[in-house]
């Protein structure tokens, strides 16, 4: 499956996509100006990526949204503050975004409503990240701390009432702004890695919520990126170089590098940006201050591709499967710019219509994979199937059609589970009998 690299600058040049085998360059997507981690890709559905503005403290600083298709911004939103970092979960059911006040806004992405806000920090709000269950959410600040939030405490009102705090853990070993955070495997076991300009990276364990190793580097770390295999993590400095730092053992130290830190991979570029990783686990992708992505096999450490994106600075950079492209068939522009995502709401119950937030599968293409589809408000799917139905489109048919195909499976599925216990239960009935009779010819 086709990998892209998609990449954003801090100022108003666009968003740049190429393949990241061929490196030739796909469609360009307008008005940009990204600040670092504020571009996303929702479940491959769309981009959608956080502005900054000339003034920081405008309230007017919006959130794009970009459909695969067309270079145009598609869907414009506005938020209460200016918003930074971004993350999604892997299903595109909702959209998590940090201020400059400190606070975290959670948005049902199928609705835009502004499910809950929080204040988080007593700064900035400078990155974000889920863990690998999706069940936590990972903050870094400016003011130097790292907290993580159950998310399904956020909505405990009584604990926010009795003035509780609702985070797990609270890290606050970092002496300046954190600048990146990232979550390992591992469900609750994983580790998660920040870095800093103090010029540290540390590795906390989620699971006993302590530090575990600190390690310090030549220069300011901005980006951050993690080996597949958890042996190693990678440090993007804004000395120009990529360090490799090991993660389970300790190193003898390589070029008077530091404790840790094992090698360097370096093109001679300006400061270090961002990183990510592909799919194969072997290809790192660098963006930097001159405005240039590289490509970088980490087995062999040498860079295999240079790509241009602008004369500005590079301030994203992700990596993402082949794009689900929205089923065109008998489709109103309404319906597809609904299946993409309305605007989000700028204030917590905003809307007047009731808006249910109860969340149900919905089916984006046609596929006998269940797995493969993303969740949406269930007032939005009834309303798509209300406008399918009024229609007479073949694709209230189609829709149709997957509901039995996703009942026939589940009674299938059930079938087997009965005829499973059904087997069990006759060969513990057997077993028991035949030992009985064993003992009673003894």
């Amino acid at each position: 499956m086709m990998e892209l690299i998609v990449a954003s600058s801090s100022v108003d040049t666009g968003i740049g996509c190429w393949d990241l085998v061929s490196g030739a360059e796909q469609l360009r997507y307008r008005s940009s100006a990204s600040p670092p981690h504020g571009l996303i890709s929702v479940s491959r559905r769309f981009l959608a990526s956080s502005q900054l503005r000339e003034n920081p403290s405008s309230s007017s600083a919006p959130i794009f949204f970009w459909s695969w298709e067309k270079p145009q911004v598609q869907v414009r939103s506005f938020p209460a503050e200016p918003i930074g970092p971004l993350v999604s979960d892997s299903d595109g059911s909702y959209i998590i975004g940090g201020g400059p006040s400190g606070a975290i806004y959670l948005w049902e992405v199928a609705s835009g409503k502004l499910l809950n806000k929080w204040t988080a920090h007593y700064r900035s709000v400078t990155c974000l990240t889920l863990s690998d269950d999706e069940s936590l959410l990972i903050s870094g600040s400016e003011d130097g701390s790292i907290r993580v939030w159950p998310l399904l405490m956020i909505f405990d009102d009584i604990a926010k009432e009795s003035g509780e705090n609702i985070y797990r853990y609270n890290f606050s070993e970092h002496a300046l702004r954190v600048t990146s955070v990232i979550s390992g495997h591992g469900l609750c076991n994983s580790i998660v890695i920040s870095s800093s300009e103090d010029r540290t990276c540390k590795v906390w364990s989620l699971s006993e919520g302590r530090l575990l190793r600190s390690i310090s580097f030549p220069s300011i770390i901005d980006a951050i990126a993690m080996d597949p295999g958890e042996h190693i993590f990678y440090a993007g400095c804004r000395d120009g170089k990529i360090y490799v730092a090991a993660l389970n053992v300790e190193w003898n130290p390589v070029r008077n590098y530091g404790k840790f830190i094992i090698d360097s991979l370096s093109d001679n570029s300006k400061a270090i940006t961002c990183l990510a990783f592909s799919l194969d686990g072997v290809s790192l992708v660098s963006g930097s201050e001159d405005g240039m992505i590289r490509v970088w096999n980490t087995k062999t450490g040498q860079m295999t591709r240079l790509l241009k994106h602008a004369k500005a600075p590079v301030s994203n950079v992700i990596i993402v499967r082949q794009p689900n492209k929205i089923n065109q068939v008998s489709l109103s522009k309404k319906l597809e710019l609904a299946l993409m995502a309305p605007p989000l709401d700028k204030y917590t119950e905003s809307r007047e219509d009731g808006v249910e937030s109860k969340a149900v599968k919905m089916i984006h293409q046609i596929s006998d994979d269940l797995d493969n589809s993303s969740y949406c408000a269930a007032s939005v799917m009834s309303s798509q199937i209300k406008e399918l139905q009024q229609n007479a489109s073949t694709g209230a048919v189609q829709m149709e059609l997957e509901r039995l195909r996703a009942e026939c499976k589940r009674s299938m599925q059930m079938v087997q589970q009965w005829k499973k216990l059904y087997n069990d239960l006759q060969t513990t009935f057997v077993n028991e009998l035949l030992n009985g009779v064993n003992v009673d010819g003894s």
